[in-house]
Formats: C-alpha cells, sequence, structure tokens
C-alpha cells in the first residue's frame, strides 16, 4: 500500500506570529482537506531557517533534506504543495527539485503557485475588491508585493491594471510598478486615507520595515505626499479565501 504525503513549501518567515496566522493556518486547511496525507513542511530560505534554529530552537528543513526523509521513511507517493504566489526564482526551485527527484518516487507531482492562470487572477482580484469594498471614496488600499528580477515581475503590473476603477492598488518593493509610480494614481482618485496592505503570504520583515516602521517606508513616503496612511500586518495567507486557492490548487493535482 502506498505512503501518500504532502510537503508544504515556501519562502518562510522568521516572524512567529505571523507565522501561525498565515504559513501554519494554510497548512492546517491543506490538512484538514486531506487527512489521509502525511503533511510536512519546508522552507526555500537558508537564512530563514538558521534565524529561527538560533531563536527559537525549531529546526525547520530545506526541500530537498525533507523530501529525502519523506523518501527514506518509505512515502512513494508525495505532492509538493507550493505555497508561493508566483512562478518565480523561488517556484523554479522546486521544479528543478521535482526533475531530480522524480524517478525516486512512484508519485512525485508539484502544485502551481497562488497565480498561475487568467482564473487566479480573477479570484484573487475579486477578492482584493471585496477586501475593499466598505471603505470610503476618499480611502483605498495600496497592496505591497515583494518584486522580482524574475520576468514574472509583469504579474504585479497585469493585477494593478485588472484593479483599475477600483479602490486597489498594486506596487511592488523590488520591481515594477513602483510607489513613485502609483503616488499620481492614488492622488487622481482623490484618496487621502490609504490602507497599507502586504500582498505576500505573511506579514514579515518586508511588512514591518519596508512597508511601515522603517527609514523611508512606505508610510513615511505616503505621509510626506500628504496621505494619511494606516498599516495593516495581515499576511495574505490568513485570508480564509487566499488559504482556500491554495487548498483548490492541490485538489486540482490529485484530481488531475
Amino acid at each position: 500500500m502506498s505512503k501518500q504525503a504532502i510537503l508544504a513549501v515556501s519562502f518562510g518567515t522568521t516572524y512567529a506570529t505571523t507565522r501561525a496566522k498565515t504559513i501554519d493556518a494554510t497548512i492546517a486547511q491543506l490538512q484538514a482537506a486531506h487527512p489521509t496525507y502525511h503533511i510536512v513542511q519546508a522552507y526555500t530560505s537558508g537564512i530563514v531557517r538558521r534565524r529561527i534554529l538560533a531563536n527559537e530552537n525549531l529546526a525547520i528543513d530545506s526541500p530537498e533534506v525533507a523530501l529525502a526523509k519523506l523518501r527514506t521513511a518509505g512515502y512513494d507517493e508525495v505532492i509538493i504543495q507550493s505555497l508561493h504566489l508566483l512562478p518565480g526564482w523561488e517556484y523554479q526551485l522546486l521544479e528543478k527539485l521535482l526533475q531530480a527527484e522524480h524517478d525516486h518516487f512512484k508519485v512525485l507531482r508539484l502544485t502551481p503557485p497562488l497565480l498561475a492562470s487568467f482564473e487566479d487572477f480573477q479570484r484573487i482580484t475579486a477578492f482584493m475588491k471585496q477586501e475593499a469594498a466598505s471603505l470610503a471614496t476618499d480611502e483605498a488600499i495600496l497592496w505591497m508585493g515583494h518584486g522580482s528580477s524574475h520576468s514574472c515581475f509583469t504579474m504585479y503590473a497585469c493585477l494593478d491594471h485588472m484593479l483599475t476603477d477600483s479602490a486597489n492598488f498594486v506596487a511592488a518593493v523590488e520591481s515594477y510598478p513602483s510607489l513613485a509610480h502609483e503616488l499620481p494614481l492614488l492622488q487622481a482618485r482623490g484618496v487621502k486615507k490609504v490602507h497599507l496592505q502586504p500582498l505576500m503570504l505573511v506579514a514579515g520583515n518586508h511588512a514591518h520595515n519596508d512597508m511601515a516602521g522603517g527609514k523611508d517606508s512606505w508610510q513615511e513616503q505616503l505621509q510626506q505626499h500628504g496621505f494619511e496612511p494606516m498599516a495593516c500586518f495581515k499576511g495574505l495567507g490568513e485570508y480564509p479565501a487566499i488559504q482556500q486557492m491554495f487548498v483548490d490548487k492541490l485538489k486540482m493535482v490529485l484530481e488531475d
């Protein structure tokens, strides 16, 4: 009889509170949807893994080590569940791992990242519009994406464009569209109060430093341009709608 497992992989975070509310909460939903599967998790970031071990005495494996442990334990059917938002560099690491280890398992498959199809973009923009539905006419949400040097950085611009004429704006810390690009768009809409929210799985380092709190943070820059910013430290993984999107990714792969 086959032994089945799910390996849930994210970049990881050193912020324990958001980790519990986002990564761990999403994994709990995956487990609830598939109770017969053994589920383990791994982080792709070596820096995050080392800091968690040093500060919390908590050991979290890399995807390579976690997969090797599953193989040694006799699991022959493994689904690698990506908890990444985009098909960027981190996701490509999982694709390479899949290719390298495919012959060592009876079944080894990888789920797509959160945003991989037109339907995914429709679902997440509907979610974002719903989040802004109760705002006043002079309020808006500015979602902070990480950004990427990978070609998938264009997905942030796609989201921003699909949200045109809504009270949602998307910018990225490390690529396009930038905060500077969004400022005149916010002004043209007559926005006075800006709700800052992470467009990331977790509300970790970027949320606490680049988005709000740090010198030259988005919060500070918005204040300098006459806006009233309000920071919300709530990662995408904390929302049931986003958790369900990941559950559906897994369901799609299992049923294929």
